[in-house]
């Protein structure tokens, strides 16, 4: 695993997780045998882990090709190699243990699995339960109303993507990075650094300006690619660059007027946002 630049440590049920911030993949990697201790409720973690590991491999089961190993702190001082794995095979994982502690996680599992399964049935299910964790959140309506908007504008501007010759991942964070710069001045993960946030979602950490002035961004990428009928990565990153800066052109017109930036490290959500950054 590359760069890992962040050590820190999760309380659980009064118990230390050991976890690492990947800062290039941007995720989070967490000590499988302090999960293991917690849930199993074993004083020999490690020998339950070993047992576990090759009862799953005997299944069949492919969590123990998705191991890896960092090397993490000890009660010591000293740091070993430490399997670990990221959050959504933790999910897996907990999956396997039999424990009281491990079953709220596996209702939420399968409350998410139905939900998901009535969203692809009726999409509209899912902008309605969109819609009521904004609000629990503390957006407002407003704000809400904007976010939805830009999920379509998102939307229309992958779509044109697929079908122009762009994969799903690493050309759509690349062409993603292309609007972002050109309109913000900072690449994606510059700009989340500025707010403060690692794995959460850009757009729910922005202002009413700087979401419209991406919406616009987007939006007049996606124009652009329509009317020129771009095809292939290369020719999307060129109007990809074109649409950014047609926001970036309104966003400096904008600041210039105001006196001050529009991007800053200004959360929509300013105290729930310096409360969560005091937490990690």
């Amino acid at each position: 695993m590359k760069k890992i630049i962040k050590n820190k440590i999760a309380i659980f049920e009064n118990k230390e997780i050991r976890r690492h911030w990947d800062d290039e993949k941007e995720e989070w990697y967490f000590s499988v045998v302090d999960i293991v201790e917690v849930l199993a409720g074993t004083d020999r973690p490690r020998k339950y882990w070993d047992d576990l590991k090759r009862k799953l491999k005997d299944e069949g089961s492919e969590l123990s090709e998705k191991i890896g190993q960092l090397k993490m702190i000890a009660s010591d001082g000293k740091y070993y190699l430490t399997d670990v794995l990221d959050t959504e095979n933790i999910l897996r994982l907990v999956q396997s243990i039999p424990s009281p502690k491990a079953e709220p996680f596996k209702l939420w599992l399968a409350r998410v699995g139905y939900e998901r399964l009535e969203e692809t049935a009726d999409p509209e299910i899912g902008i309605y339960r969109a819609l009521k964790t904004y609000l629990k959140k503390g957006y407002s309506q407003g704000w809400i109303n904007q976010r939805l908007k830009s999920i379509e504008i998102r939307k229309l501007l992958t779509d044109e993507w697929e079908n122009r010759g762009a994969k799903k991942g690493i050309e759509f964070a690349i062409l993603t990075d292309e609007i972002t710069k050109a309109w913000t001045g900072l690449t994606t993960k510059e700009y989340k650094n500025l707010k403060g946030i690692k794995k959460e979602n850009l757009r729910d950490n922005m202002t009413n300006l700087e979401l419209v002035l991406n919406m616009l961004a987007e939006t007049a990428t996606t124009e652009i690619h329509r009317t020129e009928n771009s095809k292939g990565v290369s020719k999307l990153k060129s109007d990809a660059r074109v649409g950014g800066n047609i926001a970036g052109g309104a966003r400096k017109k904008l600041e210039k007027r105001l006196g001050r930036s529009i991007v800053t490290k200004k959360n929509f959500l300013p105290v729930q946002a310096g409360k969560r950054l005091k937490k990690e």
